[in-house]
């Protein structure tokens, strides 16, 4: 095996492995609703992905020793999926929801609480009895260190994490530990009233009589 050989296939394998791990990353970017970010990354993917198909396929068609270019190219698709999953949980974008449920609610709504965490408890029955709902929305990187600090305060309790793709900017809030509840720009803010569903809030607007009796 010459050097030539061994150069070219260690080409297609780094084009590729580079190749899918953006994909992987483009992919996450999509399920999160990150369209720019997406689309930038997207681009590059495919110039560096016509790069390596070209020499694969350059030095694949007549070549008397095809079969190394194909393990190059294949270690290097496994190599990019591998790389592409660690890469996309140490950068973490984006937003979690965290939803504990456990049977000491109050003890550990309480200890949450006081470490700056905002939760929303609901009470809920299994068939063990009574049991606290706790939803929790973190930044991702924040999560594994939430459901730690879970576990410490009660061992038995079950958590399910689930990916947020949009939430609403009224409901927002600071997650870093000692901060105030609500971000700066919408301490203020006037909630709209969500006791009846918008589409019942816009029929009772516009309807006649609405319009009649303000008159």
């Amino acid at each position: 095996m010459n050097a030539s050989l061994v150069t070219t296939c260690f080409f297609i394998m780094l084009a590729r492995s580079t190749d899918v791990s953006l994909d992987t990353l483009r992919t996450v970017a999509i399920v999160q609703g990150r369209r720019v970010f997406a689309a930038l990354v997207g681009f590059v993917e495919a110039l560096i992905y016509i790069v390596a198909i070209a020499k694969v396929l350059q030095n694949f068609i007549g070549s008397a020793h095809p079969v190394p270019y194909a393990i190059a190219y294949a270690a290097g698709f496994a190599l990019g999926t591998f790389l592409g999953i660690m890469i996309d949980g140490r950068l973490a974008f984006g937003e979690q929801l965290v939803a504990i449920l456990s049977h000491q609610g109050e003890q550990l709504v309480t200890i949450l609480r006081g470490e700056g965490y905002q939760v929303t408890e609901l009470n809920g029955r299994s068939r063990g009895g009574d049991v606290a709902v706790l939803y929790i929305e973190v930044p991702r990187r924040q999560v594994k260190a939430l459901t730690i600090r879970a576990l410490a305060a009660d061992p038995e309790c079950f958590y399910v994490i689930h990916d947020v793709r949009a939430s609403s900017a009224a409901r927002r809030l600071a997650h870093s530990p000692g901060q105030g509840s609500w971000a700066p720009e919408l301490a203020d803010r006037e909630l709209p009233d969500c006791r009846q569903p918008a589409a019942n809030r816009r029929s009772r607007a516009r309807s006649p009589l609405a319009i009649s009796s303000s008159k």
